[in-house]
């Protein structure tokens, strides 16, 4: 696992719910309930929408879009999508196929004449689905340095365009905002328009999206929220990012409102062709466990049935943008501080719209444990190469670190299960047939890590 870098265009972590199945008919004020949570904990700002086909079950907004002039967030506030963009710039670059101006087969230097020849053996369709080994540019060592200056598009590709691959083409997945950086080099060169002219003209116009946009820097933006990231003390202004960088791989604004229009319209099948939507939903790769990869989407199919859908982060800012095919379910989460809330709750929205249940923070029981129960999980446990969580009693107290973290209680739930009450977490130890504890699964933030015991 890469270490933890800036927020810019990542993509949200696999989440799984857990929820019971509930025959009652979908419940708004527990959608409202669930995000206001988030809200009075400061752990959210932003707005939620929730649609079924056209009907509206939820459309609220929370916090503050700018805390210092004590502004509130509404409705129709504009908040930076992150990585909820890569799909707006898959569906152009299928658009472009369907008129027969490309070939996603094709390898990248038939568009893109400055490939290096270490890319002769990378397709359009490897960019797609993050199977081309070029390296996230996001996760250089100097990202943080440069990240604050103007650069061009050649520029930006440049900096990256010399450096080895990481695996060979197609044999691997791996999360790279590089390539739909060149994804959006390739639709301006095919089409003779910038990236920003092409998706308004063929996407947001046509969609009658009004409040979205490639957001510049400079530009004065009716609405747009500022962005913060969390503290100790509480929120902060967050670091700054020339917007004139992400491009295609995370540089729009956008709306919930329209987030529902844009969702109409590609499963509608106002902007491509259904066999083409069909190629945009199809995961070519298993990403990751319980989800796979398709173009600019992630792709879950469970018990509870398909959820295409995608998250972003950028400075300031994260989101969620999910749709389940089957149900007509859109979901759309816009948050204007940074962390795992926007994610958290879109998953969770999504399991209410389905009939669902979802377990507040707020709503979990303590129970008392004797310490030699207690004693049984002792131990450190790696959920990743590099970090560890280590468990251990004091007195009566069952505690917690993680790696580089300070040191927290954690709070029985039931046998086995626990949780923390400084951070929305819970966790579950895992037995082997003999009863002795193996393992360790967290649940934060909508993500699920499992660690063994060492």
């Amino acid at each position: 696992m890469k270490r933890l870098r800036l927020t810019a265009w990542a993509m949200a972590p696999v989440a799984v719910i857990l929820a019971t199945p509930s025959a009652s008919a979908q419940d708004a004020a527990r959608m409202d309930q669930a995000v206001s949570a988030s809200a009075e904990d400061q752990s959210f700002m932003g707005t939620a929408l929730v649609a079924i086909g056209d009907d509206i079950l939820l459309d609220k907004a929370y916090g503050s879009a700018n805390l210092e002039w004590d502004i509130a967030n509404s409705t129709d506030t504009k908040f930076r999508i992150g990585s909820v963009t890569k799909q707006f710039t898959a569906a152009a670059i299928l658009m472009l196929q369907e008129r027969g101006k490309l070939d996603i087969d094709e390898k990248v230097g038939t568009y893109w004449t400055d490939a290096p020849d270490s890319w002769n053996a990378i397709t359009l369709r490897h960019l797609l689905n993050h199977t081309s080994g070029i390296p996230n540019v996001t996760d250089f060592d100097d990202f943080g340095k440069w990240k604050y200056l103007p650069t061009t598009r050649d520029e930006m590709i440049a900096r990256f365009a010399g450096s080895e691959l990481e695996f060979v083409p197609g044999e691997k997945w791996s999360y790279s905002n590089s390539g739909y950086l060149l994804l959006a080099a390739v639709i301006e060169e095919v089409s003779g328009q910038s990236y920003s002219d092409f998706v308004e003209e063929k996407i947001f116009t046509p969609l009658g999206m009004e409040d979205t946009a490639i957001d510049l820097t400079a530009q004065i933006v009716p609405k747009r929220a500022s962005g913060y990231s969390p503290s100790g003390t509480g929120p902060l202004n967050a670091d700054y990012v020339d917007m004139g960088i992400p491009s295609g791989a995370g540089a729009l604004y956008s709306t919930t409102h329209d987030l529902l229009k844009w969702e109409r319209g590609l499963f509608g099948g106002a902007l491509l062709k259904p066999e083409t939507v069909v190629l945009m939903t199809a995961p070519s790769v298993e990403a990751m466990p319980g989800s796979s990869y398709a173009m600019g989407v992630l792709v879950t199919e469970d018990e509870d049935g398909t959820l295409i859908w995608h998250g972003g982060g950028i400075e300031g800012f994260n989101a969620f943008l999910a749709h389940d095919p089957e149900r007509d379910i859109t979901v759309a989460v816009l948050a204007n501080i940074n962390g795992g809330a926007a994610n958290k709750l879109g998953q969770s929205l999504v399991t209410l719209a389905r009939g669902g249940e979802i377990e507040l923070a707020s709503e979990r029981t303590e129970i008392t444990v004797d310490p030699e129960t207690l004693a049984e999980y002792e131990g450190s446990y790696e959920l990743a190469p590099g970090f560890m969580l280590k468990f251990w009693v004091e007195g009566e107290q069952l505690m917690t670190q993680a790696t580089n973290q300070p040191a927290f209680p954690v709070f029985a739930q039931k046998a086995d299960h626990f949780f923390l009450k400084v951070v929305d977490a819970k966790l579950e130890f895992n037995r082997d047939t003999a009863g002795e504890v193996t393992s360790v699964t967290l649940h934060q933030n909508g993500a699920v890590m499992t660690g063994a015991k060492q």
